[in-house]
């Protein structure tokens, strides 16, 4: 049987780093690798009569302007470029996406292996983040999405919750590993713990 080998599988380490001496371990960053996502982009085509905004995809609809991110429980869809959207799902959608969008007006693309995904929460992740991002993170509001860089490797930087502040980081799976360690050495300072 063929198992599946995320590209922080044997990087990423669980245990406290960093400055976490004498610090609550609730008052630590945390760092972890999300796994077991399927990511769909999804590109309209230019032929394409299909009006997006009709669009729902687990009863989400489609972001129509940047940095717009629509979601519920299990499913984010991110604004990604103008008719080009990112489907992040714990669940297998990839047949209720064709069914809704289908082929003749959309491509549907399953780049799931081809991304690894760190998650940063904490009090410290948007210092974290200004450490290699040349945008303005204070500017990133919940339910908001970029694409920036982070130390020249591009990445898609997602907010998730702001309870406390949590961002899902995604990277090219082939710089997953030189991703992961920038990552941790900006978190180095605060301490963090691996997940």
């Amino acid at each position: 049987m063929i198992t599946s080998i995320t590209s922080l599988e044997h990087i990423h380490k669980k245990g406290r780093f960093g400055n976490y001496h004498k610090k609550d371990v609730k008052n630590l960053l945390q760092i972890s690798e999300v796994k077991n996502l399927k990511i769909i982009q999804l590109v309209q085509y230019k032929k394409s009569e299909i009006q997006p905004n009709t669009i729902k995809v687990e009863d989400l609809d489609l972001p129509l302007e940047n940095p717009k991110v629509t979601t519920n429980k299990e499913t984010r869809i991110l604004w990604s470029a103008p008719r080009t959207w990112l489907i992040i799902s714990k669940k297998n959608i990839i047949k209720n996406i064709k069914d809704k969008c289908g082929h003749e007006n959309f491509s549907i693309t399953d780049i799931s292996h081809s991304r690894a995904v760190i998650q940063i929460k904490g009090i410290q992740a948007k210092e974290v983040l200004k450490k290699g991002c040349p945008i303005n993170i204070n500017k990133i509001q919940l339910n908001n999405c970029v694409g920036t860089i982070f130390n020249g490797i591009t990445v898609v930087v997602d907010f998730v919750n702001n309870n406390p502040d949590t961002f899902n980081l995604l990277a090219l799976r082939s710089f997953g590993e030189t991703f992961y360690h920038h990552i941790t050495d900006s978190a180095l300072e605060f301490g963090y713990v691996g997940v």
